[in-house]
């Protein structure tokens, strides 16, 4: 039975041989341990281990999380236990693109992502089919044009209701093409993931790769982050890019653009499901899963 704890402290002697006896002394095995200490002299670590031996058992972790934050108030650590048991609960919310949709499903259905989908939310019906194919549920919360700031809230309200009926762990927005309020931004900032079509910051808002093609760009790329209040400038999870030539049209951009927003946003996606990301100062710390 395999768990893992990710740690943030001030960098001091004796962090690492503190956690590392901790385990030992209860009878747990280390499988995996990674750290890294920031320029700042902050401290992070990420341990894999198995306690299927644990001295006070399996059934009692209670009793490792007590021993665990008596370490943490000893250095300072902010800390978080992962249980394997424990699968995430994820909502993917779209617009009417569908190669993040597609692609998200078939790694999932293919055992690459390991979570749960109970929901699919979108403010077009374009999709629903799609949802159907994988048997997943879909609802449509439409928000009319011109609605103004009640209906936009009032659509924010019955996307929030939903969140909390199926009991939503993270958030993905697949290329939803709809802001949100900075109250809602604010309360799901630690756990949605956004897809961003471009290597930020660059080449932001409407047809960016008209734009791209315009400057006779060489490079395209896209970016994968948390989402938060200010627009596209969360931590950064992950980035690829993909070079481009003078004989690339708009539609070769497009096309390898999206090419690059799968593979982006599915890494990204993995990271975190993985329990691998660490956020500090609005950048990321991404161990190996």
């Amino acid at each position: 039975m395999a768990r893992k704890t990710m740690v943030k402290c001030p960098d001091r002697k004796g962090v690492i041989a503190a956690l590392a006896q901790l385990l030992y002394g209860l009878g747990c095995n280390i499988l995996a341990s990674e750290q890294f200490t920031a320029a700042e002299g902050v401290y992070f670590q990420r341990i894999r281990f198995d306690l299927s031996d644990i001295v006070v058992g399996t059934a009692n972790v209670s009793v490792l999380e007590r021993a665990v934050s008596e370490v943490a108030d000893r250095f300072g650590m902010e800390w978080k236990l992962f249980y394997d048991n424990k699968v995430k609960r994820v909502a993917i919310l779209v617009s009417r693109m569908d190669h993040c949709l597609y692609d998200i499903l078939i790694r999932h259905r293919a055992g690459e992502l390991r979570c749960e989908i109970p929901i699919i939310i979108s403010n077009h019906p374009d999709l629903e089919g799609v949802a159907a194919s994988f048997g997943v549920p879909f609802r449509c919360l439409p928000l009319a044009k011109g609605s103004g700031p009640e209906g936009k809230a009032a659509q924010e309200a019955q996307v929030e209701a939903l969140l909390q009926e199926m009991d939503i762990d993270l958030l993905v927005l697949a290329r939803y093409m709809q802001i949100f309020s900075e109250d809602f931004c604010s309360r799901h900032a630690k756990h949605t993931i956004n897809i961003h079509h471009s290597f930020l910051p660059a080449f932001e808002g409407a047809k960016p790769y008209h734009r791209a093609y315009e400057r006779g760009v060489k490079v395209i790329g896209a970016t994968a982050h948390y989402a938060t209040s200010e627009l596209d400038a969360g931590p950064i999870i992950e980035q690829d890019v993909t070079r481009i030539s003078h004989r690339d049209s708009v539609q070769d951009m497009i096309r390898k653009g999206r090419d690059l927003e799968r593979l982006v946003l599915a890494r990204a996606l993995r990271a975190v499901l993985s329990d691998c990301v660490m956020v500090y100062d609005n950048r990321t710390v991404v161990f190996e899963a």
